[in-house]
């Protein structure tokens, strides 16, 4: 999409931003409490599609390991990373160096680099040689503890999503059920970032990732207490920073679910600038779903004589649309 932000005012203050959802009744047995978890993640996707989450159970010395075990990998020299680079795996897994993409249009490089972690599928798998980044992933041989954490974390942010898209379909007046198909065998991948502390005097373009929207359905977003996040507020005309939050992962939707929903649900604009001058990681965790899943307007997004804004796409064609888009060649 082609970004025209002017506002730069940028709302920092101990207060929270987004909105907060505890989602540990979106499983329990009180109705009352569970539509009261619907209504609140309406609340948030009607408007940025951004919030907060938490009550969601997950183990923290498990977060606590990811962490490490990225900064392990980046500490690396440079050589070693690039044993692993993307650019040699066909599934676009691996180790992607610093300034390796660019986001925005028109500004430098991000100043970032990062790790993709997919689901494994052997190379002579059918799905590896039809369907956009899916294959075998591409695992350091010197981190013994780096691949069993990774798979871990990824096994449990599937069941997290899984909980919040239920939570979603609810919130659209859907059966709680109706993503089900279209998680089977789906596009997730898990990213790993590390951004450096920004020099001094930096290109005044420069950011550790610039302004864009996410390709996908669902981004948990894992970010350590250094912050840097900024979300776009289009009422406000204005970067609204959004504090980490201990405990807590972000949650924000992406091009596909806007699309889906007829524009009804935000995927709202979010860039990263590590103001900081200390080392920063996150961990986003996008998921797209099943490649051959069909994108078309949830009819609960239609109001009486509406007609969808957008064509239908199977989800493999739509992330093609988007990473070619990004990276400026076919996919």
């Amino acid at each position: 999409m082609t970004l025209t932000l002017t506002g730069d005012t940028i709302e920092r203050d101990d207060a929270l931003t987004l909105p907060t959802v505890d989602i540990s009744s979106l499983l329990g047995s009180d109705a009352g409490a569970r539509a009261a978890v619907v209504q609140a993640i309406r609340t948030a996707c009607l408007d940025k599609g951004f919030f907060y989450c938490v009550g969601h159970g997950i183990d923290p010395t498990l977060l606590a390991r990811v962490f490490a075990q990225s900064a392990a990998f980046f500490a690396q020299p440079m050589e070693r990373k690039m044993e692993g680079a993307m650019t040699l795996s066909k599934a676009n897994r691996g180790y992607e160096p610093l300034r390796g993409q660019t986001l925005e249009p028109d500004s430098p490089p991000d100043l970032k680099e990062g790790y993709y972690i997919g689901a494994e599928v052997a190379a002579d798998d059918e799905r590896a040689q039809k369907f956009f980044n899916t294959g075998p992933n591409v695992w350091p041989e010197d981190l013994p503890d780096f691949r069993a954490t990774m798979e871990e974390y990824y096994a449990t942010m599937r069941n997290l999503i899984a909980v919040l898209l239920e939570g979603l379909a609810l919130s659209l007046g859907l059966d709680a059920d109706y993503f089900a198909d279209f998680q089977a065998s789906p596009i997730a991948t898990l990213r790993l970032l590390h951004y450096p502390a920004q020099e001094a005097n930096p290109h005044p373009d420069e950011k550790g990732c610039g302004a864009h929207t996410d390709f996908g359905a669902i981004t948990v977003l894992m970010q350590d207490g250094i912050g840097g996040l900024e979300v776009w507020d289009h009422d406000g005309a204005r970067w609204l920073a959004a504090q980490p939050l201990n405990g807590s992962f972000i949650i924000n939707l992406g091009d596909m679910m806007a699309r889906w929903t007829n524009g009804r649900y935000r995927s709202t604009i979010h860039r990263v600038i590590n103001r900081s001058g200390r080392e920063r990681y996150s961990v986003p965790f996008f998921f797209s779903g099943n490649p051959e899943h069909r994108i078309a307007c949830i009819p609960s997004c239609l109001s009486a004589g509406e007609t969808p804004h957008y064509a239908s796409i199977t989800v493999e064609g739509h992330m093609r649309e988007r990473y070619s888009a990004t990276y400026k060649k076919d996919f």
